[in-house]
């Protein structure tokens, strides 16, 4: 045997290994979920909160002035929907791997998970991996619900295109949130900012209202952004029926971005780690 051929399958051995840790990693998050059932609960029950307050707003919002998909014009309910469902993601991809790096600050098991054979990836990307599973999955009843209560009408056939989609863009908000967790390192606390950047993240982006009712200088900053980008391209493929043709620029003008922000995240927490492991505080908190 080579030992050309022996690299290759160690390296096969390895890539299996790290895969049955994040499926360990999703069992863990999936039972601790389960362990707390209310927190569950009221996750939806805040969501179904948010949609029936819009649901008021609408009724005061000019049908005129949401915008058309697809040569029909949605309505401000079918808008926000859209919104609110994409959002999540960045909500959560945003502040999950925070969190889980603060959680085990806090509990005082991150220096022996770092200690772990496990690679630094794994530990970043299984921090994410049970909502990578359950999001969609939230999402897709998310939509059905406001259809069943609120009447609202979308292009079904266009989901698998939403998930197409947010193959670049969870990535994005993954880099995000990777970078969040080497401030959060560094610096052992700003949830706070990075709550504040999520917010205005969301507004400019069209989450809740048109981009071009902001300010002239502040749509043009957020016309390019990866989250405006994102949501445009979905409500076109779920409230417009846009094809996968349609969509495709969308999908492409998002990898850039998914590059840049997961290069800068992983950089960025390996400087921080390094960091902290030669000042020896890196269990402070």
């Amino acid at each position: 045997m080579s030992a050309v051929h022996i690299r290759r399958v160690g390296r096969v051995t390895t890539v299996r290994a790290e895969i049955r840790k994040l499926a360990a990693f999703l069992r863990r998050d999936l039972l601790v979920a389960l362990s707390y059932r209310m927190s569950f609960v009221s996750d939806w029950i805040a969501m179904v909160v948010q949609v029936v307050v819009f649901n008021f707003v609408g009724r005061i919002v000019r049908p005129d002035a949401i915008p058309s998909f697809g040569g029909s014009r949605a309505t401000y309910m079918e808008f926000v929907a859209v919104g609110i469902a994409v959002s999540s993601f960045m909500a959560i991809g945003l502040g999950r791997v925070n969190t889980a790096i603060r959680q085990e600050q806090v509990q005082g098991t991150l220096e022996s998970l770092l200690l772990t054979p496990t690679a630094l990836t794994t530990i970043q990307l299984g921090s994410v991996v049970y909502d990578i599973v359950y999001v969609p999955i939230r999402t897709s009843i998310f939509l059905v619900l406001t259809s069943l209560v609120f009447g609202t009408s979308y292009h079904w056939s266009g989901l698998p295109l939403v998930m197409v989609v947010l193959l670049p863009f969870i990535p994005f908000v993954w880099g995000l949130g990777v970078l969040a967790a080497a401030w959060t390192l560094t610096f052992k606390r700003g949830t706070g900012v990075i709550g504040l950047f999520a917010t205005a993240l969301a507004l400019g982006s069209g989450t809740y209202f048109p981009t071009d009712v902001l300010p002239g200088w502040a749509e043009s900053i957020f016309r390019y952004s990866p989250v405006t980008i994102a949501l445009d391209a979905c409500r076109r493929a779920l409230l417009g029926g846009a094809g996968f043709v349609d969509i495709l620029g969308d999908v492409l003008r998002l990898i850039p971005f998914a590059a840049v922000t997961l290069t800068a995240g992983v950089i960025a927490f390996r400087m921080a780690l390094d960091r902290e492991r030669r000042r020896g505080s890196l269990g402070l908190y």
